[in-house]
């Protein structure tokens, strides 16, 4: 493989990680939404949107663990992976609540774009910071061993 190449199994399982810790939280976060009356003023939204980055996060790691000769790129598109993988998920769990919230558009709708586009490039810096972070771990654990 030279630099450039694409581990998509990397990928794959750093997203499927990635997926793995949003999809529980932002079941979580509806429910909670639907359950406790302000909501919005409550602390569980940052508790719950830190987890969702530690999600991206975790993305990274495992995709920079696998590849850490280039674990920016494979970080880069677990993480985003993640958030594509979210994406269906999200559309159920807003077709399946009970409110009469947009999809798209609306004062209060469930994946506004620009919503969606910040969530890109968080998702894509975390992912590249724990796919370093992962990388560098690897590469530390490689050294002392010999």
């Amino acid at each position: 493989m030279t630099g450039w190449d694409v581990d998509w199994r990397a990928v794959a399982r750093g997203a499927l990680v990635g997926f793995s810790v949003i999809v529980p939280v932002t079941v979580l976060h509806a429910v909670l939404d639907h359950e406790i009356r302000d909501f919005d003023d409550s602390g569980w939204r940052s508790v719950l949107y830190l987890f969702i980055l530690g999600g991206f996060l975790a993305a990274g790691w495992v995709a920079g663990r696998l590849r850490e000769d280039t674990p920016f790129m494979h970080g880069t598109f677990a993480a985003t992976g993640a958030l594509v993988l979210w994406i269906p998920a999200r559309i159920v769990i807003w077709a399946a609540r009970e409110d009469d919230r947009g999809l798209i558009s609306g004062k209060d709708a469930a994946l506004r774009p620009g919503q969606l586009f910040v969530t890109l490039l968080i998702a894509v810096s975390l992912g590249m910071f724990g796919a370093w972070l992962g990388a560098r771990l690897v590469a530390r654990a490689r050294s002392s061993e010999g």
